[in-house]
C-alpha cells in the first residue's frame, strides 16, 4: 500500500492540491483535512491533481464530493484533474461526471 502525500500550492487561481497514491478508507481523511483548512474565495478555483493517484475507493469520492460541496459554500468551483482512467471510469458510472468540473492531465496547473 501507498502512502498518500498531498502538497499545496498557492496561485493566482486559487489552492493547487496534488494527491499522490491511495485516497482510501484509512487516508481519505487526510485530504478532507487539508479541504477543511484551505482559504477560499469567490470566484476562485479549488484544483485537485489526482495524476499521480494510485487508487480511490468510495470514501476518497465522498472526500471529493465533500471538496465540492466546501467550494460551493464558498463560491469557488472545484476542479479535478489528471483524474486516473480507472477513477474516472468509476464516477461515469455512477454519474459524478457530470457534476465534478473534470479537466484532462495535460492541464495540470
Amino acid at each position: 500500500m501507498s502512502a498518500l502525500n498531498i502538497t499545496y500550492r498557492s496561485t493566482a487561481a486559487g489552492p493547487v492540491l496534488h494527491v499522490a497514491g491511495e485516497l482510501d478508507y484509512e487516508r481519505a481523511g487526510d485530504l478532507r483535512e487539508q479541504v477543511d483548512c484551505l482559504a477560499l474565495a469567490r470566484g476562485q478555483n479549488l484544483t485537485i491533481d489526482l495524476s499521480r493517484l494510485e487508487f480511490c475507493d468510495s470514501t476518497g469520492i465522498s472526500v471529493l464530493l465533500a471538496a465540492r460541496h466546501r467550494a460551493q459554500a464558498a463560491e469557488a468551483e472545484l476542479i479535478l484533474v489528471g483524474i486516473p482512467a480507472d477513477t474516472l471510469r468509476i464516477l461515469r458510472i455512477v454519474g459524478l461526471d457530470q457534476i465534478f468540473t473534470i479537466h484532462p492531465a495535460s492541464e495540470t496547473v
